[in-house]
Parts: structure tokens; sequence; C-alpha cells
């Protein structure tokens, strides 16, 4: 069994041309861009800047920011030379397949489903507790579950998936113009709050920009709880300083997450040579330049010591410390608003990237089937949608949320590396887009991926490594079996032997 197989780029995108198993070109510029936008302003701009604000970095939270974003700008580089040079869906798992083997192909696009089933689940789960409290500020009391004899039920998660999934199965051109529509919306509520938020800042709010290094407190299980980097060295874990700004970034890194899934849509996208670099660097311009002024907002509104003393620190809880209640209701929709795009463009990145792997032959080949009418795979989107419902709507996913950024940062450092071997093995390709700088760039993606995959915390390590034996597990039991190349390659060795 040769487990390094690669498969030839002609190939793959030969593959992409199957009867049955295709998909439609119709996204433009402007579809990729809000795409990206879209999965990545979600409530998360409305938080997780607060939380790392209160809980790592300070006010220097904006240079952690910045240090996601240049990682993410990175990795989007490689990303973006690897989709102009093979336009077809699936992403990182393509590009892995194409340059370092089927194995680590496999394991590149487990970790994909882990990012976006994991990120599609608490995302629809945050959604319901979101439409709870938007409904509560405006005095409609409806808690956001549901007690069915011992069974918790999380009624809106099974509501909102339901609709994207349908959306989704009716065609990619209808999913992108009402993920345009709500993304619009969306950004024009995050200006606003932003635009508000700065009448209440004071500068003594940015001193000190960089707090004191001080020992984190991690109650009982320290171990767990501590960034794998400090279990490893011994190194007593610190909050604020130096290193709570890197842990900031590696936490904030969730805020990008979702570039990648821009990439899964290659093979929806008119001329991609052009139109994939232009949508995917201008999306995560906008994004890095709002979430900027969120958190410049919320640490100039109050002191981060203040926002570390709430339970669960937000931007509305800046504004409630200042005495602007009245916003509570608008963040809370524009948190709603904003994670109803996210949840529609995972669902759709989920099914992307197990229709390349279906197509392969690693999954079952019936789940890479298209409709003949719209070109979308329908069965196999309804099949994302009931297990992210089941997922978000009936477990507690939330508690698993820190395996959304590992997933996607392994992948991030495969990409990267996939960059060099991609120039080492093809040199007579000529992408429309090419990182800059030759190989530095990949060789620095890579290792900041790596090291914010370090800052994260020992026990997502923990979860990280169940996943990838599972998956191991399927390879070999199914997926090397099944597989389309091996198929391929046997017969194509047996031949010359029947002729001897």
């Amino acid at each position: 069994m040769n487990l390094m197989r690669t498969k030839p780029i002609e190939q793959a995108i030969a593959d992409a041309d199957e009867p049955g198993r295709t998909l439609k070109r119709s996204l433009s510029t402007w579809d990729l861009m809000i795409m990206g936008i879209a999965v990545a302003v979600g409530a998360g701009i409305f938080s997780v800047g607060a939380k790392a604000a209160a809980h790592n970095a300070g006010p220097a939270v904006t240079v952690s920011f910045v240090l996601a974003a240049i990682t993410c700008a990175l990795a989007i580089m490689c990303y973006a030379e690897f989709a102009t040079a093979i336009p077809v869906t699936g992403s990182a798992y393509v590009f892995t397949y194409a340059t370092m083997g089927e194995l680590l192909a496999w394991i590149i696009g487990w970790n994909l489903i882990l990012e976006l089933l994991m990120a599609g689940s608490v995302i629809a789960k945050y959604w319901g507790v979101y439409l709870s409290d938007f409904l509560k500020a405006v005095n409609v009391d409806l808690p956001a579950e549901l007690h069915v004899g011992p069974l918790t039920v999380y009624w809106g998660p099974l509501i909102v998936v339901a609709v994207f999934t349908t959306v989704l199965v009716l065609g990619t051109k209808l999913s992108a113009r009402v993920n345009n529509v709500f993304t619009m919306i969306k950004i024009a509520i995050v200006i606003f709050v932003i635009v508000v938020g700065f009448f209440y800042v004071k500068a003594q709010n940015y001193t000190p920009f960089v707090p004191a290094s001080q020992p984190a407190a991690f109650g009982g299980s320290s171990w767990a709880e501590q960034p794998f980097l400090s279990f490893l060295s011994g190194a007593n874990p610190a909050v604020y300083g130096f290193t709570g700004v890197i842990s900031g970034a590696a936490l904030v890194f969730f805020a990008f997450i979702g570039f990648d899934v821009v990439a899964t849509s290659a093979e929806e996208v008119k001329n991609p040579a052009k139109t994939l670099p232009r949508g995917i660097f201008a999306g995560l311009a906008v994004v890095t330049v709002l979430y900027i002024l969120v958190t410049l907002a919320v640490t100039g509104m109050v002191s981060y010591s203040d926002l570390a003393k709430a339970e669960d620190p937000s931007l509305a809880t800046a504004f409630q410390l200042v005495g602007a209640d009245w916003a509570v209701v608008v963040i809370s929709l524009g948190s709603l608003i904003g994670l109803t795009t996210v949840i529609m463009v995972l669902l759709m990145g989920l099914a992307r990237v197990t229709m390349a792997m279906s197509r392969d032959g690693l999954l079952p080949r019936v789940l890479s089937k298209t409709s003949a009418k719209r070109s979308t795979p329908a069965r196999l989107q309804i099949l994302c949608g009931v297990l992210v419902a089941v997922l978000a709507g009936f477990t507690p996913v939330e508690l698993l949320s820190e395996m959304i950024n590992i997933g996607t940062l392994s992948a991030f450092v495969m990409v990267s590396v996939g960059i060099l071997v991609l120039r080492r093995k093809r040199p007579d390709l000529r992408p429309a887009f090419r990182v800059p700088f030759g190989p530095v760039i990949p060789v620095a993606s890579a290792l900041l991926c790596v090291y914010l995959m370090f800052n994260l915390a020992t026990l997502t390590w923990v979860f990280f490594a169940g996943w990838l034996l599972v998956g191991l597990a399927i390879y070999f039991a199914y997926g090397a079996r099944h597989s389309r190349l091996g198929q391929q390659q046997s017969l194509a060795a047996e031949v010359p032997a029947a002729v001897r």
C-alpha cells in the first residue's frame, strides 16, 4: 500500500468534470469577498476581542489581532496560489493530495471536517442563545432550551440549520444572494456600534497598553487549561505581557477562520485565476479593519481590568459599564444576524470538503453525486445539516470550541509547506497568483501557525489526538481500500504484468 501516492493536478481538474459530480461556476469576486466577511464576522466580533483583552492581552489585544491577521494573510497567500493552480473544490485536502500524498491529504481533510463540523455546530448553538437573548431584550421571554423528559433540546439551532440547509440545496447562487443581504446588514450594525462606542472612549483606558505579566490562574485542572507549550516546557503559565499578547493571538485566530472555507468554493467561481485572489484578500482586509476598530472601541470605553471582572466579557459589557444599556439590543441583533451567515457558509464548506474526499473514493462515492438541475450535492448537504443540527441541538458541543482553531491551523501548516513541495515538483506550473519572496512567506506561515497551535490549551491537543486516531482508523478500514487513485495505480501495475 503506497500511502504517499499523490494525485496529479491534471487528474484532479479532470475529476471535477465527472458527469453527475460537477459544480456550477456562478460566484463572482464580490460573492467571494462577502463570503469571507460573512464567515469571519459573526457574534465573535462583539465578544472574542473583549475576552482576549480581559483575560490575555489588555489593550494590546489590538496587536494580538494584527498578529493573527498577519498569520492568516500569509497562509491565505499560499491558499490563493494553490487555488489558482488547482481550481477545484476541497481546499487544503486537494492541495495536500497533489503534493504530499494520500495519507496526509486524508488527515488534512479529516481535520477540515473537524473544523467545519465543530464550527457549524458551536455557532448554531450560540445562534439559539443569541436569539433567546435578543427576544429577552425586547421583552419576549423564551428560553434557549426546552426539556423533553430527560432530554434537553436547543430549538434555535434546529431551525436555523434546517433553513440554510434548504437554501444551499436550492443552489449556490441563491445562497450567495441571501448571504450578501445578511452580510451587508451586519456590517452596517457593526459600523454603527463602533461609531457609537468611540464617543465613550477615554485615553487613560489604553494605559498600560501592555499590562505587566502575571501568573495565570487555571484552577484545579491547570494541566488541561494551560497552553500546550507551557505544559511541555514546564514554564509557569502567564497572562498579559508578551505571553498574553501571543496567547491572545491564538485565541482571536478564531475570528479569522473561514477564509480557508472560501477556497473550497474554487470549483464554483467564475474565472478563478483572477476572482479567487481578489475576493479572498479583499474580504480579509475588511475583516481585519473591523476587528481592530471594535477592539480599540471596547478597550477604550472601559479598563481591561473592569472587563476581567465580568463573568462573560463582551462589547455589550463595555456599553453596560458606561451606562448605555440600550446598545445591548443592537448588539444582540447584530450577533444574531452575524451568526446567521456564518452558519450558512460553514455548512457549504463542510459539504464541499466531504464531496471532494468522496469523489476520490476515500469516503463513500455516493456522497459526491450532485443534482442534475441545480448542480449541488443535495443529499450530502442534507446529511451535513442533520449532523450539525444534532450536535448543536442535543449536545454541549460548545465545550469543544477550541477544536475549531487547531483543525484550521493544522490545515494552514500543510498548505504552507505544500507550496514549497508544489514548486519543486511542478516548476512548469504558472498559477495566476504566486506567493512573493520565494520560500520566505510559506516557511514563515507554517512556523507561525505551529506556534499558535502550541499556544492552545493542552486539553485541546488531547481531544485532537483522539480525533486523529479515529480518522486513521477510518482511513485504513475504508479509505485506503476504496481510493480511486490506489485502484487506478493497481490496475496500471497489473496490465504490464499480464503482458509479460
